[in-house]
């Protein structure tokens, strides 16, 4: 006699937009009803859809220190009681942390684990959110669609490791980045990578996207291993193309030309 096992129910995700550019993240474990805000932007735009989902919010958990990612740590604390879980390299500048975390650590939210994966660069301690049985993974500003963060903090080869690490996970992967930056992204990955027709088609459909008042995110990790001109650096074409056979130095290349341009 065979037996059949339910699946689990999927994460819940609520994606909003805030302040100029940023996305917001709801999170919530459908069997305990347990809810996380991926990062604080605005506390009111929270607040709001928490309130219009009929969701308690119990945990923050932040990527990294930057107050547009932790500037509504303390109100939304202060109104729901929430627990804050953050990066332990950066555990002395995340407003009202609870608990400190990092590679190998894993965070739960009701029945749905997380696997902390550190990816330094953007800032020294910027950690990501990884749901292995979800696919789904939450990499505030490290890896964006076609783009990457600015090295605020971290070097070109701390950076590189960090997106080797995201690029790693499962193809199929849902990539939860925290900005709308894909057109502008874009426009740099098309001229530094011209002749990339997946990127080409990609844009196309982004640009349709955008004039509809669309998100570009989440991305997926097939989607930015494809077009992606950061992670583009580890191919020996796109290193010649840069004068260049190392993939960490045509990284940094790239990173000082999307700096300027």
């Amino acid at each position: 006699m065979s037996v059949t096992i339910a699946a689990e129910p999927a994460l819940q995700i609520k994606q909003f937009a805030c302040l100029a550019d940023n996305y917001g993240f709801l999170i919530r474990d459908p069997v305990s009803g347990e809810t996380a805000a991926i990062d604080t932007p605005c506390v009111e735009t929270i607040l709001g859809a928490l309130d219009g989902a009929g969701w308690k919010l119990t945990q923050i958990w932040n990527t990294h220190w930057h107050p547009d990612h932790t500037g509504g740590n303390l109100a939304l604390k202060e109104a729901t009681g929430a627990r804050v879980i953050g990066p332990k390299g950066e555990a002395g500048r995340i407003p009202g942390l609870d608990q400190a975390v990092g590679q190998g650590d894993q965070v739960r939210l009701g029945e749905k684990i997380a696997d902390v994966l550190d990816t330094p660069g953007h800032t020294l301690g910027h950690i990501a959110f990884y749901f292995a049985q979800d696919q789904a993974a939450f990499v505030g500003d490290t890896l964006f669609a076609l783009g990457c963060g600015r090295l605020f903090e971290g070097t070109a080869p701390m950076m590189w490791a960090s997106l080797q690490k995201l690029a790693s996970l499962p193809p199929a992967t849902q990539i939860y980045c925290a900005h709308e930056y894909t057109l502008a992204n874009g426009r740099f990955a098309l001229d530094i990578d011209p002749d990339n027709q997946a990127l080409i088609a990609r844009m196309e459909e982004i640009e349709q996207k955008r004039r509809n008042g669309l998100p570009t995110v989440p991305t997926t990790i097939a989607a930015e291993l494809a077009t992606n001109p950061f992670l583009q650096a580890r191919l020996p074409a796109f290193q010649r193309r840069l004068e260049t056979t190392d993939a960490i130095s045509a990284f940094a290349i790239a990173r000082q030309r999307k700096d300027r341009f």
